[in-house]
């Protein structure tokens, strides 16, 4: 038998001969490949976004319970109330320590200023001392001490506050009387009976005074 006999021969078993055998088989092929493209073309379209919200919907998250939420806000408690004691805690270490600063600074200046005082200490003994029947002569070194010990304390800040032909005023003066003078006008300072001081700005005694009212 002839190739073309052969292939135009009936198929027993399947009635449709060899050569239509060949085209079904060809033409299968063609619609999986058809199939395999549709198929990748699909998947090469999808973004991750889309791949991953499928993979979410098919494995949902279980909502937390309300024993989870209780448990975190009591964790969350803890913790500012931890960070809360330690705060407290260096807040009151700071206060100590500045307290301490404090008194150690004071201590500091104390003894600047007593330093200071030394010489002076040392003059009043040395004019005390010294049998000297001049009285002019003591006067005179008694004068000195007194000038070094204003310089001293102006050193340390002292100012004196000054009264003359100024108006009274209650931040810097004390009434102790008053007074009535036909040449000064009210509230005028008519005599300073004991000296008020400043040390760097601030009023430590004020002047006691005799203020002038006509009225």
């Amino acid at each position: 038998m002839s190739a073309e006999e052969y292939m135009e021969d009936d198929n027993p078993a399947t009635g449709a001969s060899v050569a239509d055998s060949l085209v079904a088989d060809d033409v299968g092929e063609d619609l999986i490949d058809e199939s395999t493209d549709v198929v990748d073309e699909k998947v090469a379209e999808s973004s991750p976004e889309e791949v991953a919200g499928e993979t979410a919907e098919e494995e949902p998250v279980s909502e937390p319970t309300v024993e989870d939420q209780l448990a975190d806000l009591q964790k969350a408690l803890q913790e500012s109330d931890d960070r809360l004691k330690r705060l407290s805690a260096d807040f009151e270490n700071f206060r100590r320590r500045t307290a301490k600063e404090k008194l150690e600074v004071g201590d500091v200046v104390t003894q600047n200023i007593l330093t200071d005082m030394l010489p002076l200490l040392n003059n009043f003994e040395r004019a005390i001392g010294t049998e000297n029947n001049d009285a002019e002569g003591f006067r005179k070194g008694v004068e000195m001490i007194f000038t070094q010990f204003q310089e001293t304390l102006k050193k340390h800040g002292l100012e004196a506050i000054d009264t003359k032909d100024a108006k009274f005023d209650p931040n810097f003066h004390q009434a102790v009387m008053r007074v009535e003078n036909s040449e000064l006008e009210d509230d005028t300072i008519a005599a300073e009976l004991a000296k008020g001081y400043i040390v760097k700005g601030r009023v430590i005694r004020p002047s006691m005074v005799q203020v002038v009212a006509n009225g």
